[in-house]
C-alpha cells in the first residue's frame, strides 16, 4: 500500500465507485478502499439476516418469510431513467456487460388519495382531467415532443432559458393539478422551485421522460438491474479492476494526511501510508468538511402483494407530490419483487421515503403507507443528509452529496458527473449509442 496513487477514493457507495471507474477508465492511478467489509456503503444490499441485524438486533428473522439470500434488499433503492445520464455512464464505461436489466412495470403519481399512471398518454385518458383541460395539456405536451433546443423554429417566439416555467405553462393556461402532473410525475422536480426557474430545465426532464418511456414500451421510463442495485457497486469494482485499480476493503480508519498547506498528501490505515494528489470520499470520511443539510424518513416493508390499484405491477414507483399532502417536498413510493430477483417468489419489497420534516417517521410516513395494503414486515429508519462545505481547489477533497429520498436516480448522478469536472477539469462525454445497453433487457 506504501505507494503513490492519482486518487484514493474512501467508500464503495455508488458515487464513489462510478466515480473510481470514470477516473481509471481516463488513465488514473486509483486505490479505492472502505472501512466495510461488503461493498456499497450507505448504498449498499443486504439480504435477510442483515437487514434483521440491522434494524431488529437479531439475526433470525421468521421462517415464513423465506431464504435469507433470497433477499437483495436496497438500502437507497433509486430506478434508472432508460435514456439517462446514468445509463450513459453505465454505457460509456462498458460496465453494461457485467449487469443484466429489466424494465419496470409502471410508474404512477398520487391524485386526491388514488394512484393514477404517469404518463403523458395515459394524463390523457384519466380522470385526473376535464374535457377542456385535455385539449389543453395536449398542446403543451405537443410542444414540449416537437421542442429542439439549438432549433428556434420550435421555440414559439419564446426564450425558455429566460422564460420561468410558471410563464411557459400559463400561456397554455393549465390548472394547478395538471401543473403539478407535469412538474412531479413527468419532470421529477422534488418541490415547486422550479415553477420560478427558466423552463428550459422542465422542458427537457419532460423529454427524457418521454423518451425513457418510448424505449421499452412498458408502462415506466425506468429499468432496474436483477438482484438490484448491489450488483452496481461490484460492477465498477471489476470495470476498474481491469484498468489496474486496486480495491481494499475492511480497512479501518482510513485517515486522510495533509501537508502544512492543508492540501491533501495520502490516505493511512493500518499504519501505512498511500501517497495521493487527490481524495474521493463520501462525507462519512471527512466528517469536519461537511454540513448537515436534512434528514430522510423512509420506511422498509415485506408484502405478499403489489401495491393495490397499481394494475398489478411487480415494479413500480409512485410519487405524491408535496401539495397533495400539504408538505413542503414529495413523497416517494418504490416497490420491487421477485421479478427483479430481490426477494423469493410471491414477496414484494416496499419503500416509502421523503426528506423529514418531523422526528416521527411513523406518522409523517403514513399517506405513502396507506397506499400499501397489508405488510408482513416494516421497519423505519432516519438518517441525515451531508453536503460538502470544503473548496476542493484549496484541499483536493471531492466529498459527495448524501443520497436524497428520491426514487430515481438523477440527481445521484448529477453529483457524479459535478464531482468528475471538479476532480478532472473536463465534462464527461456522454453521447453515447444507447442501444448498448438493451440488449440486456429481458
Amino acid at each position: 500500500m506504501d505507494e503513490e496513487y492519482d486518487v484514493v477514493v474512501l467508500g464503495t457507495g455508488l458515487k464513489e465507485c462510478i466515480l473510481s471507474g470514470l477516473l481509471s477508465v481516463d488513465g488514473l492511478k486509483v486505490l479505492h478502499m472502505d472501512r466495510n467489509d461488503y461493498y456499497g456503503g450507505e448504498s449498499t444490499s443486504l439480504n435477510l439476516i442483515q437487514l434483521w441485524k440491522k434494524f431488529r438486533g437479531s439475526d433470525k428473522p421468521p421462517a415464513h418469510l423465506g431464504s435469507s439470500r433470497d433477499y437483495n434488499v436496497d438500502m437507497i433503492p433509486k430506478y434508472i431513467m432508460a435514456n439517462g445520464a446514468l445509463v450513459r455512464v453505465l454505457i460509456h464505461t462498458d460496465v453494461t456487460k457485467y449487469l443484466y436489466f429489466k424494465a419496470v412495470d409502471g410508474s404512477f403519481v398520487y391524485n386526491k388519495g388514488k394512484a393514477f399512471p404517469a404518463t403523458d398518454m395515459e394524463a390523457l385518458k384519466s380522470p385526473l382531467m376535464g374535457i377542456f383541460e385535455k385539449r389543453r395539456a395536449r398542446k403543451f405536451f405537443i410542444y414540449v415532443q416537437d421542442y429542439i433546443e439549438n432549433d428556434p423554429k420550435t421555440h414559439e417566439g419564446m426564450d425558455l432559458t429566460r422564460v420561468t416555467t410558471k410563464e411557459l405553462i400559463a400561456k397554455y393556461g393549465l390548472d394547478d393539478n395538471t401543473v403539478d402532473f407535469i412538474g412531479h410525475a413527468l419532470a421529477l422536480h422534488r418541490d415547486d422551485r422550479y415553477l420560478n426557474e427558466p423552463a428550459l430545465d422542465t422542458v427537457k426532464r419532460m423529454k427524457l421522460y418521454a423518451e425513457s418511456l418510448a424505449r421499452f414500451q412498458g408502462g415506466s421510463p425506468y429499468i432496474y438491474p436483477l438482484y438490484g442495485l448491489g450488483e452496481l457497486p461490484q460492477a465498477f469494482a471489476r470495470l476498474s479492476a481491469v484498468y489496474g485499480g486496486t480495491y481494499m476493503l475492511n480497512k479501518p480508519e482510513c485517515k486522510v494526511e495533509f501537508d502544512e498547506e492543508g492540501k491533501v498528501c495520502g490516505v493511512t490505515s493500518e499504519g501505512e501510508t498511500a501517497k495521493c494528489k487527490k481524495v474521493v470520499c463520501d462525507p462519512s470520511y471527512l466528517p469536519n468538511k461537511v454540513r448537515k443539510v436534512g434528514k430522510v424518513a423512509r420506511a422498509i416493508c415485506i408484502m405478499s402483494h403489489p401495491i393495490p390499484n397499481t394494475n398489478d405491477s411487480h415494479s413500480v414507483q409512485v410519487i405524491l407530490p408535496q401539495k397533495q399532502l400539504g408538505r413542503r417536498s414529495d413523497m416517494y413510493l418504490f416497490c420491487c419483487s421477485y421479478s427483479h430477483n430481490v426477494a423469493p417468489k410471491g414477496k414484494f419489497i416496499a419503500f416509502v421515503s421523503t426528506e423529514a420534516e418531523t422526528d416521527q417517521p411513523e406518522i409523517e410516513l403514513k399517506p405513502g403507507l396507506d397506499l400499501l395494503g397489508p405488510v408482513d414486515e416494516i421497519f423505519y429508519d432516519i438518517y441525515d443528509r451531508y453536503e460538502p462545505v470544503n473548496e476542493p481547489s484549496l484541499d483536493n477533497c471531492f466529498i459527495s452529496t448524501s443520497y436524497d429520498a428520491t426514487t430515481h436516480f438523477e440527481s445521484t448522478v448529477i453529483d457524479v458527473l459535478n464531482m468528475y469536472s471538479m476532480i478532472t477539469g473536463k465534462v464527461l462525454d456522454l453521447n453515447v449509442d444507447l442501444s448498448a445497453a438493451s440488449a440486456a433487457e429481458e
